[in-house]
């Protein structure tokens, strides 16, 4: 059998009783395939499933703020207040610290070491508990301080704590699906991970809708059941997970016992995973302070900026589809110490992410209206919407090249210029911005915003350029 259809063949679901051998097998020829297939192909393959299953994950974050709309613009804009904070929780479980347990498991099935990839899988756990954990004490503790720091008052306010404070409260739910989920693209399996992302979506965005709104024999819950969908769908997904890794299916087995936590199998996936959170939390600060910067120009400004950030938010998973793929493939080749490959790949993934990002960008700085128009008809909130997209709509192609280095980087074990690039990218849209934003409004805020977006992207691609990835 070919490796390529060998490859394909892997990613299906197997039968319960299939035996261990056969599953062990498949995933060995999808590590071949990493290490030894033409890159791009093999990216846009490894690709496809993660862009169709973050596409639905994108339809589910409009349906949520469709839902919401029909309650008011209060309750959009509270749901702004928080969504940064729900996205920088899936950055940092699927993207940061999911993509350093995916960026350990490839590095030890590159190296050959089949029982360091099973063992990582309990620590990944431990690692998505002790995190989901720390997000749910500190929003939940400290959520009416901070989102009344961002400017949220009365209603508004109410509403952020209630669709926080369920979101928050079901953490767990979402750090074990998205880490489990990153874990088993690491082994190059991306088909199963993105079939559990759209069953998941296809919940959230039923059952968000009828608790929202109260449909059929559901109770009205208002934002808070926006939040409860998610809490849910994304247990089940986990629960599914746990079920499969635990099979041998994937394989790769999921061992609870008999496997001992060790300190070098933490620091493995630590690394990369605690720079990478703290590259997603320098993103996600940087929009949650520009939210605070706005919010000083009112509900109406606030609302508008927050459906214009929100299509940023939704490019990360789009540049994630092809970043999963640019971590388990550089991580792979570099757990078989073919760095030059690994470089090859990490160009490649950032230029085709770069061209998808940068198009979308473009078309929604010239048509604001298609995003925005969405979402609302209010004059006010209009405004804000298309200021903020003509201005840093033509930056997001810098933004989508950053951030598939930033994934390659995960591979590679090389995070120190991705949290550069975002240190550089903060100063400039928080400090930058607020200085421009007392001289020339809105827009001086928005284009701060933008030249932030450019540094990011140019400081990670100068880095490798000039030779940090080295062996």
């Amino acid at each position: 059998m070919p490796a390529e259809q060998a490859t394909m063949t892997a990613s299906r679901p197997l039968p319960k009783a299939a035996p261990p051998g056969v599953a062990a097998t498949r995933r060995a020829a999808m590590t071949r395939r990493l290490l030894d297939a033409p890159i791009a192909p093999t990216l846009l393959g490894l690709a496809a499933p993660n862009v169709v299953a973050v596409a639905a994950q994108t339809a589910v974050s409009m349906a949520e703020a469709w839902y919401v709309s029909r309650l008011g613009i209060d309750s959009l804009a509270g749901l702004a207040l928080v969504f940064p904070l729900v996205t920088m929780m899936q950055m940092m479980s699927a993207g940061a610290m999911g993509g350093g347990g995916a960026s350990a498991v490839a590095r030890a099935l590159g190296g050959g070491d089949t029982a360091k990839a099973e063992a990582l899988l309990l620590h990944i756990i431990v690692i998505a508990a002790g995190m989901a954990a720390l997000f749910s004490v500190v929003i939940l503790g400290f959520g009416r301080i901070f989102f009344g720091a961002l400017g949220g008052r009365g209603a508004v306010l109410d509403q952020a704590l209630a669709y926080s404070g369920v979101i928050f409260s079901g953490a767990i739910a979402v750090w074990v699906m998205n880490m489990l989920a990153s874990a088993i693209r690491g082994s190059g399996n991306m088909l199963i991970p993105a079939s559990v992302i759209l069953s998941v979506a296809a919940v959230q965005v039923a059952l968000g809708g009828a608790l929202v709104l109260g449909i059929g024999p559901f109770p009205q819950l208002g934002i808070a059941g926006a939040g409860a969908a998610q809490v849910i769908a994304f247990g089940l997904g986990g629960v599914f997970l746990i079920a499969y890794l635990r099979s041998g299916a994937a394989g790769l087995t999921l061992r609870l016992r008999g496997v001992r936590l060790q300190w070098a199998l933490f620091r493995e996936i630590l690394r990369v995973g605690l720079l990478a959170c703290i590259s997603a939390l320098l993103t996600c600060v940087t929009i949650i302070v520009v939210t605070g910067l706005v919010a000083r120009f009112g509900a109406a400004a606030l609302a508008g900026y927050g459906i214009g950030a929100r299509l940023e938010f939704l490019l990360i998973p789009i540049v994630f589809g092809i970043g999963a793929a640019l971590t388990a493939m550089v991580g792979t080749n570099v757990g078989a110490g073919n760095w030059p490959r690994a470089r090859r790949v990490a160009w490649t993934g950032a230029a085709i992410a770069g061209a998808v990002v940068g198009a979308i960008g473009l078309t929604v700085g010239l048509w604001p209206d298609l995003w925005i128009g969405i979402y609302t008809r209010d004059p006010g909130v209009l405004d804000a919407g298309r200021t903020y997209l003509r201005i840093v709509g033509p930056a997001y192609v810098f933004f989508g090249f950053g951030m598939a280095l930033y994934f390659a980087s995960q591979g590679a074990g090389r995070m120190r210029w991705p949290l550069i690039g975002g240190v550089l990218r903060l100063v400039v849209a928080i400090g930058g911005g607020w200085l421009a934003s007392s001289v020339f409004g809105l827009d001086g805020l928005f284009v701060a915003v933008a030249i932030g977006m450019v540094l990011f992207g140019t400081v990670i691609a100068g880095s490798i350029a000039l030779g940090t990835w080295r062996d």
